[in-house]
């Protein structure tokens, strides 16, 4: 999806009288204005030929269309003139009035990708034939709009309402084979013989061989009236529980019922005004925003654009088979590399290998893996108790637990035994690479490799670079990130890097309401209705109070000015309370890992508020959902702020991914900068500044906050205005 060359689409007219329409707009044939226009053209000039007797439309490169260009969106978000920012233009003048309507049949002929306005071009066509592995689907919720080149009314009349619900709402995807068993295409063939059974199967409707349908009006997969609102009612109730604060689900569920309730036409004209309703919201900007921001974050200034060639990565070293090794040996052999796992004892190695398969083993139950496939992944790993077969690893990974002295021990092994090209990563959430790295004298191969647990599904991976660390171990381990899935941010080193550094706040701000008499569920509750998977304090027992603790302790010695030292945690601690593991944190737990509040906290918050000399504030005890929402992430915006002035993230755009892809910020808000910039550097400011007068330095403005608010700017300031640590 997206491209910024112009599109075009070529006519040829064979001598089988089969005109031959080709969409191209590489990489994946979006359709831009410039390819909408020449596709209508091109019908239009084919319908004139005598020589013509139906049409064939394909894709260029083995792809059909990936979709309507999204770099598009921001000009008719803007109001961009012209008749494509009349609603309902493309699905009723174009799909509907010169395709599906022509006198003469046309066949889609689908390769690749038939996604988005791919897909709903390809289903104006009097036939579809596919391949196998074609991926047919309607995925536009994903950037907060609805299917709005006539989706909403044909998919549910090919597949059925149930099917196409789940399609739409989900954003998935099928492949061709269950396209073909759904309805959604009438044969399925290989690419070579593609565009020739299409010709064929075209002029069969010429012949009256095969049918010519228009899917627009057919009605045999439609539920009757009554059976059809249920359904609807079902995917609405659904819609609301799964996604309480976006509305363009619903909105397209409208637009679908409008259409089985007052006919295909209505149908079309309801897509076209909740479509434009849709794409003019903060959802959709937002949703947009972090689409191009994802794709933006493999580019980094002064590294990536000096022509470096990544080196082929062909085997890797783990040490340490904790949660947190053993998921980064998942990722690593489901993408097919070798493994060796180094652990310091049998036992801790065979808990290791054991807690990779049980990873491997939950995919084979869900269905996503084979036995088969199973067998062959596993042998990719290899355990080992020692440095000898590391002499030739060419990126080892570090995943021991958060101990200075320890991890500087391992990296002067490492240097001993490894070989000169080798890679050497970090796992480490929080210590400054340049102490870990302090005993060695390589540390231009030194960098961190920062997974987030669970490794192998959380999609963020943070690498972090030193003054010393070369660009071309930053390059290849980018190609690594790659090959994995995941989705790589390159940032500077200093305590808790991008990610842990602007979130730590996060608890603590939590920590310093409750201590003055805010209530510890509401917060959750609210900030978990705002949209994060969970609040603070679940989040707080999850990951565990040895891990909250250890990593407070970085930023108290590193950031003691700032910091919020609440000994609530600790306090518990000594109860034997350490979180879920223990069935007791801040919430109480069943053996299904169900959380309820637990009668016994007031005591603890009572203790640790006699520690720290807080006074209860009995504003906080009433505070308002907007308010909790404000204190506790307008300090994490405050810490975000002095990431970008010290150049440890080039551009705001990389920590609006990881705040989506590493903390769960919610996608639909556009991550945690660009939130903060639609409330404006003013507001934040007065409210920081506000609260810093009443509770102390945590809540102090920083000077990048402080500047942008006077001059009314946005937070987000390009590459250029943040001294680069990179």
């Amino acid at each position: 999806m997206g491209s910024n060359a112009k599109g075009r689409v070529v006519l040829e007219v064979g001598a089988d009288g089969v005109a031959l329409i080709t969409i191209i707009n590489p990489p994946v044939n979006s359709l831009s204005f410039d390819v909408l226009t020449g596709l209508k053209t091109s019908y239009e000039r084919a319908l004139r030929r005598d020589d013509v007797k139906a049409i064939v439309v394909t894709g260029a490169n083995g792809r059909f269309s990936g979709g309507f260009d999204i770099n598009a969106f921001g000009g008719m978000q803007g109001g961009q003139p012209g008749e494509y920012s009349r609603p309902g233009y493309v699905s009723i003048e174009i799909v509907t009035d010169t395709l599906e309507a022509a006198k003469k049949p046309s066949v889609a002929a689908i390769d690749g990708l038939a996604l988005g306005g791919g897909l709903e071009i390809a289903m104006g066509c009097h036939a579809r034939i596919s391949t196998p592995s074609a991926q047919l689907g309607l995925p536009e919720l994903q950037l907060g709009v609805i299917p709005g080149f006539g989706g909403t009314q044909r998919l549910p009349r090919l597949v059925g309402l149930t099917k196409s619900l789940e399609m739409m709402l989900t954003s998935k995807a099928v492949k061709g084979d269950e396209a073909f068993k759904l309805g959604l295409v009438d044969a399925i063939v290989s690419p070579g013989e593609l565009v020739s059974t299409a010709r064929r199967w075209a002029l069969d409707i010429v012949e009256y061989k095969k049918p010519r349908v228009a899917s627009l009006y057919k009605t045999d997969k439609l539920e009757p009236l009554g059976e059809a609102r249920e359904i609807l009612k079902f995917a609405r109730a659904q819609a609301r529980k799964r996604a309480p604060n976006l509305k363009h689900p619903l909105l397209c569920i409208d637009a679908i019922e409008e259409g089985i309730v007052s006919g295909p036409r209505a149908g079309l004209l309801k897509e076209a005004v909740v479509f434009q309703e849709a794409l003019h919201s903060d959802t959709c900007k937002s949703l947009v925003h972090v689409f191009f921001s994802q794709r933006g974050t493999s580019k980094v200034p002064g590294v990536t654009d000096l022509g470096l060639v990544p080196r082929r990565v062909k085997k890797v070293a783990i040490i340490g088979g904790g949660l947190m090794g053993s998921g980064i040996a998942t990722a690593l052999i489901l993408s097919n590399y070798p493994v060796i796992l180094k652990e310091v004892n049998e036992k801790f190695l065979q808990a290791g290998i054991g807690r990779v398969r049980a990873n491997l083993q939950s995919r084979v139950k869900k269905g996503n893996m084979t036995q088969e496939k199973f067998e062959k992944t596993i042998s990719l790993l290899k355990g080992v108790l020692d440095y000898e077969s590391f002499k030739d690893v060419d990126l080892v990974i570090e995943a021991v637990v958060e101990n200075v002295s320890l991890k500087q021990q391992i990296f002067a092994d490492l240097e001993k035994y490894c070989p000169r090209h080798c890679i050497l990563a970090s796992n480490t959430s929080t210590i400054d690479l340049s102490l870990i790295g302090d005993k060695t004298k390589s540390q231009d191969r030194i960098i961190g490799a920062h997974f987030f647990s669970p490794a192998h599904v959380m999609p963020l991976l943070e690498i972090v670079r030193t003054k010393q660390t070369s660009p071309q171990v930053i390059v290849d381990l980018l190609d690594v990130g790659k090959r994995i899935k995941k989705t790589p941010i390159v940032v500077g080193n200093c305590t808790g890097f991008a990610v842990n550094r602007m979130f730590f706040p996060y608890t603590q701000s939590a920590l310093l309401l409750v201590e003055r008499g805010a209530n510890l569920y509401q917060i959750d509750k609210v900030i978990t209705q705002f949209g994060m998977p969970m609040g603070p304090f679940r989040l707080a027992d999850l990951v565990g109070f040895g891990v909250a603790i250890a990593t407070g302790t970085q930023f108290v010695l590193n950031f003691p000015e700032r910091t919020y030292k609440s000994m609530l945690i600790p306090l518990m601690q000594e109860d034997g309370r350490a979180g879920e593991t223990t069935k007791k944190g801040f919430y109480l737990y069943d053996d299904k890992r169900r959380a309820k509040p637990d009668p016994e906290l007031p005591k603890y918050i009572e203790k640790a508020r006699g520690i720290s000399g807080a006074a209860i504030d009995p504003k906080l005890a009433k505070l308002s959902e907007k308010d909790i929402v404000e204190m506790v992430f307008f300090p994490v915006v405050n810490e975000a702020c002095r990431v970008l002035a010290e150049g440890i993230a080039v551009k705001s755009a990389d920590l609006d991914i990881a705040a989506v892809m590493g903390m769960g910020f919610p996608p639909y808000r556009g991550g945690l900068i660009f939130w903060a910039d639609s409330l404006g550097s003013k507001y934040i400011y007065s409210r920081l500044d506000a609260w810093s007068k009443m509770y102390g330095e945590f809540y102090k403005p920083c000077a990048y906050l402080a500047e942008r608010a006077a001059k009314g700017a946005p937070l987000s300031a390009p590459v250029n205005q943040a001294k680069s640590r990179l």
